[in-house]
């Protein structure tokens, strides 16, 4: 790698990931550069190693077209599922390159993907990215660092912009609006005057994009490192009625405990709170999903009491359906959709514990519906504490102590983790002569109640409930 003179803070960054690359970088560039093509690093790899975030997934362009490419990287691991767009991945050792022909697509601005067009230069190529951050561009052959937009005086200062007008970079693509929220969750970026006005006035045509896309970007968005101010731009903007509706809707609602201005504010500080008590696993977009979204049943359930006071039951219930209608439509992966609607309908079922009251029984069924989300259900309700009162916030904070001590007293006695009944189904079947059936299912289901409410039994007196319930529920053979 060459020199660059007038070095920023930030271009010594990418001289020192550039350094870490030089191998790889080298290598795919004096191959092009053989064969008379260029090629530069490119998008977000330019982006990410001036700020310090490289990666082994590295963005290149080049004037060659892909099946050219394919011959330059035939002895190489290939993939061509983005060979459509001019894309070509290939693996260098721990490095997956993404090398994709010059491009100057058209849109027609009602389609929501544009015709691929390829290009013949750069700077046509930078032109149509969506920010200027993303239209730098490093030579990996002649060490030239082209910035035709101020793409890296806006990074430095933190500010998103488009290379030409925001107008027309959104309706090329509405996505991109998404995409303004998502990085100021991710980089902490803030979107120009004009970048903002634009969105909030164009918010509608993002539903020309599939809900695939959305998720995409949305899942990013929740899993950086600022999703609160990312996601109070998307209701300020509009951008949250095409993508969450639920959560604006939140701003009318005021919370029953009256401690903050409204559930909307309440939402997004759980949020805040969930992510405090993330653990060195990292960003939980389950937990936080759960922390944005476990209250969204309260407008529908919003009912006036007297003295003024405002209740919201069952809102838990409510709240768990709306959250499996919202991240089906999204298309989430279905596990995330289960997870997030369960601690959904759990988090309130703490607030029945009061002082300890609880039986045995009791915190043996909150542990079994809780199942593997135990841990993130402790989090949540944790997390779910935003009284302004320090009292009664060290005196929450206290008694759900009490209850992780109690659930982990009964783990040492019991293996809470995998409650089920003391006979099995076939021993079901054999002591009480039935063939697979209904009657089976109902008794295993009764053996499991008694399991919770009593603890473990013996064989003996799991034998006599059985024959009990047997009793009750199934006629005598006539």
């Amino acid at each position: 790698m060459g020199t660059l003179t007038q070095l920023t803070a930030a271009q010594r960054q990418l001289v020192t990931e550039l350094l870490r690359l030089s191998p790889v970088l080298t290598e795919v560039g004096s191959r092009f550069a053989a064969a008379g093509h260029e090629l530069h690093l490119v998008g977000g790899s330019v982006r990410d190693a001036l700020l310090g975030r490289g990666g082994d997934d590295l963005d290149l362009t080049t004037d060659a077209r892909p099946e050219q490419i394919l011959a330059l990287v035939a002895d190489r691991p290939t993939w061509t599922t983005g060979i459509e767009f001019g894309t070509v991945g290939v693996q260098y050792g721990a490095h997956r390159l993404e090398i994709t022909t010059y491009r100057a697509d058209r849109y027609d601005r009602v389609s929501r993907k544009p015709d691929v067009v390829y290009g013949d230069s750069l700077a046509a190529d930078l032109a149509r990215r969506d920010f200027t951050m993303n239209a730098m561009a490093f030579s990996v052959q002649d060490d030239s660092f082209t910035d035709p937009y101020g793409g890296l005086p806006d990074l430095l200062a933190r500010r998103l912009r488009t290379p030409g007008t925001a107008e027309d970079s959104f309706a090329d693509d509405p996505l991109r609006m998404l995409r303004a929220a998502r990085f100021v969750s991710q980089l902490g970026v803030v979107p120009a005057p004009d970048v903002l006005a634009a969105i909030s006035g164009m918010a509608g045509q993002l539903a020309r994009i599939s809900a695939e896309r959305v998720q995409a970007e949305l899942t990013k968005l929740m899993l950086g490192a600022d999703p609160r101010t990312a996601l109070e731009l998307m209701v300020d903007c509009g951008l949250a009625a095409s993508v969450l509706p639920e959560l604006p809707a939140l701003r009318l609602e005021i919370d029953e405990h009256h401690q903050h201005k409204d559930v909307y504010t309440h939402s997004l500080t759980v949020l805040e709170q969930a992510i405090a008590l993330e653990g060195p696993g990292g960003p939980d977009l389950i937990l936080r999903l759960a922390a944005l979204l476990h209250d969204i049943g309260k407008p529908a359930t919003r009912r006036y009491e007297s003295q003024g006071r405002v209740s919201f039951h069952h809102h838990e219930v409510v709240g768990m359906r709306m959250v499996r209608d919202r991240l089906r439509a999204l298309r989430f992966p279905a596990d995330v959709v289960r997870d997030v609607a369960q601690l959904t309908f759990l988090h309130l079922r703490f607030h029945g514990y009061g002082r300890g009251e609880w039986t045995d029984s009791a915190v043996r069924r909150y542990v079994v519906d809780a199942g593997p989300l135990l841990d993130r259900l402790h989090l949540l309700v944790r997390s779910d504490c935003t009284t302004r009162n320090e009292r009664r916030a060290r005196v929450l904070s206290a008694t759900y102590d009490a209850l992780e001590e109690r659930i982990a007293a009964l783990k040492q006695r019991e293996d809470l983790d995998a409650v089920r009944p003391d006979l099995d189904g076939n021993e079901i079947m054999r002591l009480l002569g039935l063939e697979p059936g209904r009657l089976v299912g109902q008794a295993w289901a009764h053996l499991k109640a008694a399991r919770l409410e009593r603890g473990p039994l013996t064989r003996e007196e799991a034998e006599a409930e059985l024959r009990r319930w047997s009793a009750e529920h199934i006629p005598p053979p006539t």
